[in-house]
């Protein structure tokens, strides 16, 4: 219907000179990656409290929004939980879009030029990783890692679910992970005297007196601007910045890029604080009956600064006992375990159990389908769950007091985690629990109401589950949070509770 953008001209022109054999495979990608872009652009008009949204009403098969301005948009009926793309065009003021990025552009928003940047970077971007499937054997997974690199179309519901700018197409083939790359990680010597560390810093990652800090190679040619002599094999995870060393463990590095929603650094708070938060979350995954395993941090360095900061902690696969698998829950719809008779509803108990249980002891995790994982056992029942990566789970030190569970005192745990707030621990297990985990497992509000419907009259009554039962489901407004830079923390959506 339009012209290419800029993102997906330069993509494909970069792609020309680098491998000429994907561009008709990219160039066939691409309808799908408008659509897939757009459904989740159109999820977030519809949904979120945008300011310029003046109200939404019912209007045939679809929905239209009135905006401030008078002008009026018409989509699909939208289904905040589906994962499959049905958003094909979107009409403004009768004129039909089927380009996010161009939507995003004549809508004329505060903040929308930028964001709409993103947008054709995250299409062009889809387009890229969905094409180069090709080259790539259709085998199973033999290794833990291996899972993380068959998610290929990045975020369910985030709009810039592949956005990498930034990164030139050889750097997208080098470093993300669904192209299945081995990366060389740059090992930056810092003086022990100068650095700060968390935990044990393994031996094998010091020399003499220094320290050797693992580093992204784009961390290195873009923001440290410095070469390394020394290298390490690994394979990228679904973070691209996280990645696993052949010996096992992963390695989280500093990546000052944006990705999706945020620059990826690791703030030095986060650092020293890791150990203690680490030993915290091991003492409270034990109230859990053994259903919930933590990932160890082995050990954090930082030379001061967020642009030079690694943290090593163990691998999920370590809690996987013989003849069990541990899958990211992202992955799960790769299995195709969500689609056979009653296995969504014994992860959904399993999950809810554990998440609602903690909260009641006061942490909220933000269990998404990148931090959560579940063991597998020789059937394929899901058995356990494994978290990773603490730095954005919510502590509530009144609900530990009630419990008789000491806090760690600051600085051990960043002020930032420490809250009371009722909805905002509710939000934080929720908003990434229920609203995205379970949902993109599920795969639509239908599927994710008759699990829930199942599951939820049997987990124990409290007021947290009640507000699971009877209150509008949270989920981080992804593209209100883009368009309102000024603005710092999360944003929230209140979308309609598939249990009513």
């Amino acid at each position: 219907m339009y012209p290419p953008s800029a993102a997906v001209t330069e993509v494909a022109g970069e792609l020309a000179a680098l491998r000429p054999g994907l561009v008709p495979g990219f160039s066939a990608a691409l309808p799908g990656a408008r659509v897939a872009v757009l459904t989740r652009l159109w999820r977030a008009l519809a949904h979120e409290p945008l300011p310029w949204v003046e109200r939404r009403e019912p209007s045939g098969d679809g929905v239209t929004l009135r905006l401030r301005d008078g002008r009026a948009l018409y989509g699909p009926a939208a289904d905040p939980y589906a994962t499959h793309a049905y958003a094909t065009t979107v009409e403004l003021d009768g004129r039909p879009y089927d380009d996010p990025a161009r939507l995003l552009a004549a809508l004329g928003v505060p903040h929308g030029d930028g964001f709409a940047a993103e947008l054709a970077h995250s299409t062009a971007s889809l387009a890229l990783s969905r094409a180069a499937q090709s080259e790539h054997p259709d085998t199973a997974p033999a290794h833990d890692w291996e899972w993380e690199q068959r998610v290929v179309d990045g975020h369910p519901y985030h709009p810039n679910c592949r956005a990498r700018p930034g990164f030139s197409v050889a750097e997208q083939f080098g470093y993300g992970p669904e192209h299945r790359p081995l990366v060389r990680l740059g090992l930056v010597p810092v003086p022990a005297s100068a650095a700060l560390v968390s935990g044990t810093w393994p031996d094998a990652l010091r020399d003499g007196s220094r320290l050797l800090v693992p580093v992204h190679p784009w961390q290195a040619a873009h923001v440290l601007k410095r070469r390394y002599d020394e290298q390490r094999p690994a394979h990228p995870l679904m973070s691209l910045r996280t990645l696993a060393l052949p010996t096992g463990p992963h390695v989280k590095t500093a990546l000052s890029a944006r990705l999706t929603s945020s620059v990826r650094d690791i703030s030095v708070p986060s650092v020293t604080s890791s150990a203690a938060l680490s030993a915290f979350a091991e003492r409270l995954a034990a109230r859990t009956d053994g259903l919930l395993h933590t990932t160890r941090t082995l050990g954090a360095v930082t030379d001061g600064t967020p642009e030079l900061a690694a943290v090593l902690r163990e691998s999920p696969q370590v809690y996987a006992g013989q003849g069990e698998r541990v899958v990211p829950v992202a992955a799960l719809p790769l299995t195709g375990l969500p689609d056979a008779p009653g296995w969504l509803v014994g992860f959904a108990r399993l999950a809810l159990t554990v998440g609602l249980r903690l909260l009641e002891l006061g942490v909220a995790m933000e269990a998404h389908g990148q931090n959560l994982l579940v063991v597998l056992d020789a059937q394929d029942v899901p058995v356990r769950l494994v978290y990773r990566d603490l730095a954005d789970i919510r502590v509530s030190p009144a609900r530990l007091a009630r419990h008789g569970i000491e806090v760690p005192e600051l600085p051990e745990l960043p002020a930032r985690i420490l809250t009371d707030d009722e909805d905002t621990l509710r939000r934080k297990l929720f908003g990434s629990l229920v609203a995205g985990t379970l949902a993109a497992t599920a795969g639509s509000g239908a599927a994710l109401g008759a699990v829930l419907d199942t599951v939820v009259d049997d987990l124990p009554r409290t007021p947290d589950s009640a507000a699971l039962r009877e209150g509008p489901l949270p989920a981080k407004a992804l593209t209100l949070m883009r368009l309102t830079p000024d603005r710092k923390g999360d944003l929230w959506a209140e979308l309609p509770n598939p249990l009513k």
